[in-house]
């Protein structure tokens, strides 16, 4: 393995996750990268991110979407292994009207455990808090 990965050269704004230091990488295939989220939401919270720079997940070849649901499988292996959850989400921003801040697609694997909210029905339907709420508004 390399001191970095660097998929792009753009200096003026350089892309995060395209110029991670060798020693963030957890795991990696031909196309794709593991990381722990620098941010977590719990322990745990890791990302899967491909090594060609795109924005979307619509933009993922056949085979890049593969190397990442393989990735994703591994990150949840190592949560099971290093936290214990009791359940997870699974989550991609894609486009900034999604709350994507950086345009390199990613995956967040979230772990999450018990008691961590009060009421965790709902789950990524809370992106949207008002329509979160569905089964106590019929």
């Amino acid at each position: 393995m390399t001191d970095s990965i660097t998929v792009t050269k753009n200096l003026e704004n350089p892309c995060p996750f395209c110029t991670l230091p060798a020693g963030r990488v957890v795991e990696e295939n031909e196309l794709a990268l593991l990381i722990l989220d620098g941010y977590p939401v719990s322990p745990g919270h890791s990302l899967i991110i491909p090594k060609r720079h795109f924005g979307s997940f619509f933009s993922a070849t056949a085979p890049e979407r593969s190397a990442l649901l393989s990735l994703l499988d591994k990150a949840k292996e190592l949560a099971e292994i290093d936290n214990k959850p009791a359940g997870y989400n699974i989550g991609i921003n894609d486009g900034a009207a999604a709350g994507q801040t950086v345009p390199h697609l990613h995956i967040h694997l979230i772990p999450r455990y018990e008691g961590d909210q009060d009421d965790p029905r709902g789950g990524v339907r809370w992106v949207i808090p008002n329509k979160a709420n569905y089964w106590s508004q019929r």
